[in-house]
């Protein structure tokens, strides 16, 4: 049976990647695989998000290279916790 990858589920892959599905296209997903508070040069410089992002790409080809882990109800669920956790481990 092959996985079919929904956002907000917390996948791993065997390329060493793991964290939540944040987009979904027929043809690739992204892993948010770090999330990191700004600093306040760069919040400034463009207010629109807080935080920095890195999102991995997994075209649809590899999808049976993932493990599914589990699934959240929403980014929000998990957003406080990470900008804790995240926040404690810069400077």
């Amino acid at each position: 049976m092959n996985y079919e990858p929904k956002i907000n589920d917390y996948v791993k892959w065997t390329k060493g990647v793991e964290g939540w599905v944040y987009f979904k296209d027929k043809e690739y997903i992204t892993i948010e695989s770090a999330v990191r508070p700004k600093d306040e040069e760069n919040y400034l410089a463009c207010s629109i998000h807080r935080n920095e992002r890195v999102l991995v790409i997994c075209y649809s080809s590899q999808w049976d290279q993932l493990e599914y882990v589990r699934s959240r109800k929403s980014k929000y669920e998990e957003e406080q916790k990470c900008l804790e956790v995240v926040g404690k481990s810069i400077g």
